[in-house]
């Protein structure tokens, strides 16, 4: 072989080295580049740090090594940023939707404020989003539901207004959604009805209205509901009665009429917490009720209920019971 010969199958050996080392290695280096970018971009929008928490936040270490930031062993790319309860005060920055990667966001008993950028609904694998207890303001992300794979949504114990948008009800897989303690107006959106996999949802201390949508009565692994002190008005869909699932019911604090079923407590077996203090609630309390024997917490009270309480010698874990301001003891 002579030397052209040698040196063209070196160089050609050189390059194809380089062209694969380019096609596996750029993608990673890009990647974990927008990745530390977006989380120096989060860090200065935090202005209060009482615990030092950013501190470890320095070029000293990858940033994968840095407080609450959780990387994929492979590609070294942020799939989870976990913050809760750390005393962090500041804005969430815009640049978060940028961690393509990430899965779960947890900034839960912080002190954030202003509005949650529209960006957070570009992490479409994104699958737990945790901002409760913060100090958020504006509305809820109207693209939300392009997060997909969503199974956990919690706001609560922020200062949100504005509506609950419609399109939340696509999120397929969502099982926790918890609204409670904001500044919520409107309706409950019909479409919620949609969230076949919804285990709890909580709506609680908002300034809802309308009724209860038909459709949450077909959400047959639902355990967990509560729109407490609101202004709901209308009746209990009928099917929510026969959610065996049921763990805890709180409806009180609201406008809704009609009775409660005789068989309440045997539809609703699981049933620890059943709260409808303050509607305007008629007919008997459900006599099955002397068969719940899981039952902690029942409140009827204020309501207009009449006739006799049923026997609860039976109910040896019921520990609260207010069935104060009705009408029991008369009629038949």
């Amino acid at each position: 072989m002579d030397v052209a010969s040698s040196f063209f199958i070196v160089r050609f050996q050189v390059i194809i080295l380089s062209l694969f080392s380019l096609a596996y290695a750029a993608p990673i280096s890009g990647g974990n580049d927008t990745d530390l970018q977006a989380l120096l971009r989060f860090k200065a929008n935090i202005i209060g740090d009482q615990l030092g928490v950013m501190d470890s936040w320095n070029s000293s270490v990858h940033f994968c090594q840095w407080h609450g930031v959780t990387c994929s062993r492979k590609l070294r790319r942020v799939t989870k940023l976990e913050l809760q309860l750390l005393k962090l005060s500041g804005s969430l920055s815009p640049y978060i939707g940028n961690l393509s990667f990430l899965k779960e966001l947890n900034l839960e008993g912080n002190s954030f404020y202003n509005q949650i950028p529209q960006e957070i609904c570009r992490l479409r694998r994104l699958e737990t989003l945790e901002l409760s207890n913060n100090s958020f303001t504006g509305e809820i992300p109207s693209n939300l539901s392009a997060c997909y794979k969503l199974t956990l949504v919690g706001m609560r114990g922020n200062q949100l207004t504005g509506e609950i948008p419609a399109s939340l009800g696509f999120l397929s897989n969502l099982k926790h959604l918890n609204f409670a303690i904001n500044r919520l107006r409107g309706s409950i959106p019909p479409s919620l009805g949609n969230l076949s996999s919804l285990e709890k949802l909580s709506l609680r201390t908002n300034s809802l209205s309308g009724v209860i949508p038909e459709g949450i009565g077909q959400l047959t692994n639902l355990s967990v509901f509560s729109v407490e002190e609101n202004a709901i008005s209308g009746t209990i869909p009928f099917t929510m009665f026969n959610l065996s699932n049921m763990r805890s019911f709180d409806i009180g604090g609201n406008n809704i009429q009609g009775t409660l079923p005789s068989d309440l407590a045997i539809t609703m077996s699981n049933l620890k917490f059943f709260s409808a203090w303050e509607n305007q609630i008629s007919g008997k309390i459900p006599i099955s009720i002397s068969n719940a024997s899981n039952l902690n917490i029942l409140q009827l009270n204020e309501n207009r209920l009449i006739g006799n309480v049923p026997s609860l010698e039976k109910l040896d874990k019921l520990a609260n019971l207010l069935l104060g301001t009705n009408h029991l003891g008369n009629g038949r």
